[in-house]
């Protein structure tokens, strides 16, 4: 059963292209991650579905409602997290749930259950100012007010950005916990990792989706083969092996450097002595599996510097 189904959305700004003819859809309860870049569009999606913005064509229905026509009405079925926190810096922890909970006509005790994976964490600080809080309890706050009201589908804007590992790796083990209540999650974000808690994913860049589908399935979509490149001066061999001959891509991935090249079985004794001629550095080449920002980088053709 489909939560939302979207056709061919269309946003402009002026001149710039926000959405350009998005389609895709996403099924009741599972957790669906929107990938990509800054400057994507993904803010613009998830405002659109969330009726905060009017698309200038298509159109989508969320949780069976019109996001045009029944916006009003969707409204009480929807929770939506934006990616700079938009509470009230001057009001309690307390006092900020106290306020979102009276929107929807609930008390926290009614609802406690739903949030209580979240706001459990910010008991101690319950009578703490929330422009007090350290990044990742900001965002547990926001995550609280968002479900208060049980939504059906919960839309999260890059939940994560700007808070620590430790914290990101809660704030996943927490949206886990908030999908088996049968929440629908829709989150957008740039970090690659985190395709690894999404049902399902899509890439998107330059206003639409690049490709759809479990983190598993994309992956093994992924035909060409991947060589690892572990040296001591990462730069100066990234841009030494973009200049080898045989090289159709090469980026940084973690603390080694992937490369795809043009054939499919590479000279690698050859370019290993390429690079000790053209830096002086030694490196340990050896095939790799793909991942997710593999996938990615391959198929938005993005060289980053």
């Amino acid at each position: 059963m489909e939560a939302i189904k979207s056709e061919n959305i269309c946003k402009r700004f002026g001149t710039k292209v926000a959405l350009n003819n998005v389609t895709f859809s996403v099924e009741k309860g599972c957790i669906f991650g929107i990938i990509g870049p800054d400057g994507a569009g993904k803010s613009t999606l998830l405002r659109t579905l969330s009726t905060l913005t009017t698309p200038d064509k298509g159109t989508a229905i969320v949780n069976g409602y019109d996001i045009k026509t029944e916006y009003k009405e969707l409204r009480k079925h929807i929770g939506y997290m934006p990616e700079i926190f938009s509470l009230y810096q001057d009001l309690t922890v307390e006092e900020n749930l106290e306020f979102y909970a009276s929107i929807f006509n609930v008390s926290i005790q009614e609802n406690y259950s739903v949030i209580e994976p979240v706001f459990c964490k910010l008991e101690p600080f319950r009578k703490r100012m929330a422009g007090k809080l350290s990044g990742g309890m900001k965002q547990k706050l926001a995550l609280s007010c968002a479900l208060i009201h049980q939504p059906d589908i919960l839309f999260l804007d890059e939940p994560t950005r700007g808070v620590d590992p430790v914290s990101r790796k809660e704030f996943r083990d927490i949206l886990t916990t908030i999908k088996a209540r049968g929440i629908t999650i829709v989150l957008s974000t740039s970090y690659m990792d985190e395709a690894s808690m999404c049902d399902c994913i899509g890439f998107f860049n330059d206003g639409h989706f690049l490709q759809t589908g479990s983190p598993n399935e994309i992956i093994s979509s992924f035909s060409k083969p991947i060589y690892s490149v572990r040296c001591l001066s990462k730069y100066k061999v990234l841009m030494a092996s973009r200049q080898w001959e045989d090289t159709e891509s090469c980026y940084i991935n973690g603390d080694t450097i992937h490369i795809i090249f043009t054939q499919s079985i590479p000279d690698t004794y050859s370019f290993e002595k390429y690079i000790l001629d053209t830096t002086n550095e030694t490196i340990k080449i050896s095939k790799t599996e793909p991942t997710i920002e593999d996938c990615f980088m391959t198929i938005s053709n993005i060289q980053p510097q």
